[in-house]
């Protein structure tokens, strides 16, 4: 029935094309160079009583005898080319062109289409995502074909710095700071396996202690490790940090990543659309959002859906920002999100800002593994804002949802 349906409108596009090319003149229709032909003889007329009554002088009407005269030849000649009735000699050539064009796109599709693919009603695309979702790779399959992240070369003092805290550490097993240190570190060489080790063992000491921003950057490193893949392990840590917070704007990130990763963009367009309507504008997450929710949504079902318009005045990723991330890898979106973070920073401290300007780069610096550092922006910036009240508490605000102190 579809192919029925589908060759009658062909069909009827196909005669509302050719008809007008087809048409011919009715047989009564008079040719428009007869009528020319008829007009000018009147004029040949004219001229000659106008003589006769003495209108115009013997030079005069001489010369429009024969300026009318050479247009009567042309009508003439043009009355014998267009024939009596006959049919435009490009109409058949265009209908030809027309059904080359109707044939050669069946046999486009025949080749790169797929007429024989039955129709996959909403049931089994749910049933596809399922399976998808259950032959996931494992974490450690992931790790071993994920491809290492580009860093640029370090030095060899930087590097042997780096191999006195490894062994620190793994003289101390139980030091807290210094398997944060570690997890910074070995995630900015590049080293996502051993910095997503370094979290998950600060995770397991910390125990009840642990706050969401430490599992979601667990989630994060683990997410990461296995090339943008989340697993099993992936979603348990992007779970855990959900439970402790289920507002956590990082994890839920990466939970509508899993959604879209496993074919259901359905349940990932809630989570990104209400991510998006909350911001801030300078998350990391917004340029990614941004990028793909209208394709997003209309995978979902909601093709009228119309994003937010980016806050005016505050920073945020351009038009041309958010169409080049549409197309970037994950390590190459992780350092243009970096650029993006301290571009904010050089100019606050440049040319100063406002308060939640303040507030946005405090709760953007640990999304990209610079907590200590957010903790020092922090006090410059409750001296700056010791005599704004109002300006004060929106940076603790931020502060606090940050986790920083």
């Amino acid at each position: 029935m579809f192919w029925i349906i589908c060759a009658a409108l062909v069909g009827v596009v196909a005669a509302a094309i050719a008809a007008p090319l087809l048409r011919r003149q009715g047989e009564g229709a008079e040719p428009a160079a007869a009528y020319d032909l008829r007009i000018y003889r009147d004029q040949l007329r004219e001229v000659e009583r106008d003589l006769e009554r003495g209108v115009v002088d013997t030079a005069d009407a001489e010369r429009l005898r024969v300026e009318i005269g050479r247009k009567v030849l042309a009508a003439d000649r043009a009355l014998q080319r267009s024939g009596s009735g006959a049919r435009s000699s490009g109409g058949w050539a265009a209908v030809a062109v027309l059904a080359v064009l109707l044939g050669g796109a069946f046999l486009v599709y025949q080749r790169l289409g797929q007429p024989d693919r039955p129709g996959a009603p909403i049931a089994q695309r749910i049933a596809d995502a399922q399976e998808l979702y259950d032959s996931r790779p494992s974490q450690t399959d992931a790790e071993a074909q994920a491809p290492k992240p580009f860093r640029p070369p370090p030095d060899a003092e930087y590097l042997a710095l780096i191999e006195r805290l490894r062994e620190a550490v793994k003289a101390n097993p139980n030091d807290l700071r210094g398997l944060e240190l570690l997890a910074g570190h070995e995630e900015r060489l590049g080293n996502m396996a051993a910095a997503k080790d370094a979290q998950r063992r600060l995770v397991a000491l910390r125990g009840e202690q642990a706050s969401s921003d430490d599992l979601g950057r667990l989630a994060a490193l683990t997410i990461e490790a296995a090339g943008g893949i989340i697993t099993q392990d992936g979603e348990k840590a992007v779970a855990q940090a959900l439970a402790r917070d289920a507002r956590n704007p990082q994890a839920r990130f990466m939970m509508g990543l899993l959604h879209l990763q496993n074919g259901r963009p359905d349940r990932a367009f809630p989570i990104w659309a209400g991510l998006l309507a909350e911001g801030p504008e300078t998350a990391p997450w917004i340029v990614p959002i941004r990028g793909s929710i209208q394709d997003l949504a209309w995978l979902a079902g909601h093709p009228d859906y119309v994003p937010p318009e980016p806050a005016q005045g505050l920073p945020g990723p351009d038009a041309a920002a958010m169409a080049a991330a549409q197309d970037m890898t994950p390590e190459e979106r992780e350092q243009m999100i970096e650029g993006m973070v301290k571009g904010l920073e050089a100019r606050l401290a440049t040319q100063g800002g406002t308060a939640e300007e303040w507030g946005r780069l405090i709760s953007s610096l640990p999304l990209i593994g610079q907590k200590d550092h957010a903790a020092d922006i922090l006090a410059e910036a409750r001296r700056l804002f010791a005599e704004d009240p109002a300006g004060l508490e929106q940076i603790e605000a931020a502060a606090n949802q940050a986790g920083v102190e």
